[in-house]
């Protein structure tokens, strides 16, 4: 965000997709503090009083079979204003971070210059939501990576 002027959402709301630099589980084990790619990512849910907030990211890499994600259809792809190829939510490595946090980005094309590139539908955010929580369950470690201002 250093030297970049955009507007941030005031609020995380569920199903926002903002531009963020995600911190992937192997990133994060490897020590790294900043993620490799910045990319969009989708809110699921707000903690503490809206004062957090739990992204997942959106990714061209198809997932290996059995890994939890949810495709998101050419439909929204085009709302959103993202790549015509094909691209999932991935919930195998979630971030949580405070409300606004140091790694929202200028979403890519926008003028003027924003974070947010828009909402995916209920119906897919309810979808994301269930498959983070069944994997929430499993108290895999790791599976939220924590972000902080540090």
């Amino acid at each position: 965000m250093i030297g970049q002027a955009h507007m941030i959402p005031s609020a995380p709301q569920a199903g926002m997709v903002l531009h963020y630099s995600f911190l992937w589980k192997h990133e994060a084990v490897r020590g790294l503090e900043e993620g490799a790619k910045e990319r969009p990512v989708v809110v699921l849910v707000l903690l503490a009083d809206g004062e957090e907030a739990v992204v997942a990211p959106v990714t061209t890499q198809r997932p290996e079979a059995g890994a939890p994600a949810v495709e998101l259809p050419a439909r929204v792809r085009a709302h959103l204003g993202l790549d015509a190829e094909k691209c999932w939510i991935s919930l195998a490595t979630l971030n949580r971070f405070v409300w606004p946090g140091p790694d929202l980005r200028a979403a890519p094309g926008r003028n003027p210059s924003t974070t947010l590139y828009g909402f995916v539908p209920q119906k897919l955010l309810d979808a994301a939501k269930a498959i983070a929580m069944a994997e929430l369950s499993k108290n895999i470690p790791g599976l939220v990576v924590r972000r902080s201002d540090d």
